[in-house]
């Protein structure tokens, strides 16, 4: 199935994006999160076309080839919602199914609550509704405090969060130094060993580093997640644009709650919903602790299912999230299932 490429340029932003399936075909929109490109749903992209789907996986602002900003308030969620908003105008449609991960996963809760007539139905990996939305201070009332008692971990696995906060140059530098080897040493599958443990990102500011090491090794590449190519392709867009802009996105969480608290419905989501938890990702850790129970709360059509795999879901376990996707658009959102022509 070939995948296209496209861009859509507004006054306020530009927008590049891959694309594939019919052009007429029922509308998914991907949201990529931190430090991914359209790329990251390279495995979902031609599996949703080759059922009829239009399948769109647009570079989220600051990375790859979409508008890189200078502010870090250029980076808060209410205006990536817009650029969002332009991409679907752009297509001349009125709805899409949303499907998000990681930071790109608030991003698809925010089109939820604050544009539920732009949606059919929202899909999200790893990172549960009502959590890193509703910004920094409210995720941290949701601390698996058996495992990160206060004394010793104030922020639980979010520390590196408050990193940025308090020495964000600090904590993008290494990162823009060796582009290439942190994605090589990110992009790993999940490690059921770490089940239980404290995540290393609870210990950033400690460390004085986002891993837990002075300085950045470097391993042999993981060829159950990515290819040599795909590395490349990531490396080349990050030491093109700096890790300021993806990193941005964590230092907006006031203005971003702020917004999350001007959702419809009082943040109640009615149309369908799916959940799916990474078992290996110790980060947004849903399956021992209450991450995920406000979600179960707010969203009144939930669907979930968990996945044995690392924080990268969608590129470790491609063929487990493409049926979980497949079966949860079949049987939750039917209305808009491919028709034949």
């Amino acid at each position: 199935m070939t995948i296209t490429e496209h861009a859509v340029k507004t006054d306020r932003h530009t927008t590049f994006y891959l694309a594939a399936g019919p052009e007429e075909g029922p509308l998914v929109i991907f949201a990529h999160g931190w430090p991914e490109l359209s790329i990251s749903w390279r495995h979902q992209l031609p599996a949703l076309a080759a059922l009829g789907f239009r399948a769109i996986a647009p570079d989220m602002r600051g990375y790859g080839r979409s508008s890189v900003y200078a502010r870090h308030s250029d980076y808060a969620q209410e205006h990536i919602v817009c650029d969002m908003l332009e991409l679907l105008d752009s297509l001349g449609r009125e709805k899409a199914v949303w499907v998000g991960h990681d930071w790109g996963s608030p991003v698809v809760w925010n089109m939820a609550g604050h544009h539920p007539d732009r949606c059919h139905a929202v899909a999200n990996l790893c990172v549960p509704y009502y959590t890193l939305e509703r910004g920094l201070e409210h995720t941290l009332t949701l601390v698996d405090r058996a495992l990160y008692p206060e004394d010793t971990y104030p922020a639980g696995q979010w520390d590196y969060m408050r990193y940025y906060e308090e020495s964000f140059a600090e904590a993008i530098a290494p990162m823009d130094a060796q582009a290439y080897r942190f994605v090589k040493l990110l992009f790993r599958k999940g490690n059921p060993e770490g089940e239980g443990q404290p995540a290393i990102t609870s210990t950033a500011r400690r460390d004085h580093s986002m891993l837990g090491m002075a300085e950045i090794p470097d391993l042999p590449r993981d060829a159950d997640v990515v290819t040599e190519e795909d590395l490349r392709i990531y490396a080349a867009a990050l030491e093109r644009n700096g890790f300021f802009g993806p990193s941005s996105w964590y230092m907006n969480h006031p203005v971003n709650t702020a917004y999350a608290e001007t959702a419809h419905n009082d943040g109640y989501l009615d149309m369908p919903v799916l959940f799916l938890t990474a078992q290996y990702d110790f980060v947004c850790e849903c399956v021992h602790s209450r991450l995920a129970e406000p979600m179960r709360s707010y969203c009144r059509n939930l669907s979930e299912e968990t996945i044995r795999s690392g924080h990268w879901m969608a590129q470790e376990k491609p063929t487990e999230v493409n049926a979980a996707l497949v079966k949860w658009l079949a049987t939750a959102v039917p209305s808009i299932w491919p028709r034949p022509r």
